[in-house]
Parts: structure tokens; sequence; C-alpha cells
């Protein structure tokens, strides 16, 4: 039986998807993985700019402020993880690196509240 905390992170991360492609935004890839770490997605975003989106799913507010849970060790590692996604030859070409933090929390009638917190590092 799947754990229902994974389902619903992968359901964060799907309202999350669909709702930078609104933006003009293409993600390029999910869950992707390297030696370094996992991003959550892998977007380029409406100026060209190759991002690593950090989703946090918080349901209460027991767990924190999400942009607490992004530590200088997690960011080390996106960091790293997205130089080397920025690196490959498959890459789609960009304007720059940046990591992003959605924060998602679940309101009504399978509705998702999303506040996004952009360039929570950049280079």
């Amino acid at each position: 039986m799947p754990d229902p905390r994974h389902l619903l992170g992968v359901q964060a991360e799907d309202a999350t998807a669909s709702w930078l492609m609104t933006r003009g935004w293409t993600v390029v890839a999910r869950r992707w993985r390297s030696p370094e770490g996992e991003i959550d997605l892998v977007a380029i975003d409406a100026d060209g700019v190759l991002v690593a989106v950090e989703v946090k799913l918080r349901s209460t507010g027991r767990s924190g402020d999400p942009l607490e849970s992004v530590d200088r060790r997690r960011l080390g590692r996106l960091r790293a993880a997205l130089g080397r996604f920025g690196g490959m030859p498959s890459c789609p070409a960009h304007d720059g690196l940046r990591i992003d933090l959605v924060a998602v929390r679940p309101a009504t009638a399978g509705q998702w509240r999303l506040a996004h917190h952009p360039a929570i590092e950049a280079w």
C-alpha cells in the first residue's frame, strides 16, 4: 500500500508544475536524481533561466515555515545537482541558474494554495 504522504507530495509537485506552466515555464524534468541529490522540478522560466524548484508541502503549521527547511546543506546539494543538470549535453539552452522554493498547502475541494519564493539562490 502506497504511503499517503508520498502520494500527497506527488500531487503537490504536479500542482506546482501545472501552475508554473500556466505562467510560461517549461518543465524539463521531474524528480531528477543525481549523485548530489534530487531536484523536485527542473524548469526553464519565462526569461530562459534554468530553475531547480524545491516543492515543500505543509499540511499544518507544525513543521515550521517551508523556507526554514531549506538549510545551507540542502542548498548546496541543490546547487550541485542543478549545476550537473545544466552541464549535460541534453540540457536545453538557458540564461543562468536559480533555485526557487514553492510552498504548497492543501486548500478546499482538491485545490492547492501555492506560495512562490523565487531566487532563494541564484548564480
